[in-house]
């Protein structure tokens, strides 16, 4: 089967394989690790909403945040695919409506754009989909869920400690967090709490992975949407 998506390294047709047309046999092209990574995070919610998808660095509300911080997400997104490739995230941080979304979405669009596999949850939809999968009757669906999230090129998780849960719940928050700090994959996350409020909220050995993992944005400033007219 061809992927909708170009051979980025213009070897194969799409599909993933060369053939050597003299003996007809099908090699594994460069580009087939992302493909199939590609086709097996797609059930993951890996769309741009709708109010974020014009949003860009070089206009409103982008060119009216704090521009040290914004600078920082530039330069990331600048050094996109060696950012991926080495596991490194943002945590942006700040009170409601100084922009942290709309920083966040600016990352995972670029991810997309390059063609790697995202998934853009906020928090409390996260754990109601680990919730939902757990209850499942289909055959592997949790584990399988939680495998995607934790192979997924970028997990971008909104509003992080944005509401309080079970224990087992935060049991599996952590288990992706930490899957993802071993195999060193990238997390972009935003949360209105403060650093320690954070780790009450969704436990400290989950937030300590976090804060390794992730350069500090943090955002200040008065709530933007209050002057949308």
């Amino acid at each position: 089967m061809i992927d909708e998506a170009p051979c980025p390294f213009g070897v194969c047709d799409g599909s993933g394989f060369v053939i050597d047309e003299a003996t007809r046999v099908a090699t594994p092209c460069r580009c087939r690790p992302a493909r199939v990574e590609r086709r097996r995070s797609r059930r993951l919610s890996a769309v741009i909403p709708r109010k974020y998808r014009g949003v860009s660095f070089d206009r409103p509300p982008v060119t009216d945040m704090p521009e040290p911080q914004v600078r920082i997400v530039r330069r990331f997104v600048g050094a996109l695919e060696e950012n991926l490739d080495g596991g490194r995230g943002l945590w942006l941080h700040g009170e409601v409506g100084t922009g942290k979304t709309t920083l966040a979405m600016l990352v995972s669009r670029a991810a997309l754009d390059a063609g790697r596999s995202v998934a853009i949850y906020s928090l409390p939809r996260l754990l109601a989909e680990i919730r939902a999968t757990f209850e499942s009757d289909g055959d592997g669906s949790y584990v399988s869920f939680l495998d995607r999230l934790a192979a997924v090129d970028l997990l971008h998780v909104d509003d992080v400690g944005a509401e309080k849960t079970s224990e087992w719940v935060l049991e599996q928050l952590y288990a992706i967090v930490n899957a993802r700090y071993e195999e060193e994959r990238s997390v972009v996350i935003t949360t209105n709490l403060e650093r320690d409020a954070l780790g009450t909220q969704i436990t400290e050995r989950t937030v300590s992975r976090l804060e390794e993992m992730c350069t500090l944005v943090p955002l200040y400033g008065e709530d933007a949407r209050k002057f949308v007219a």
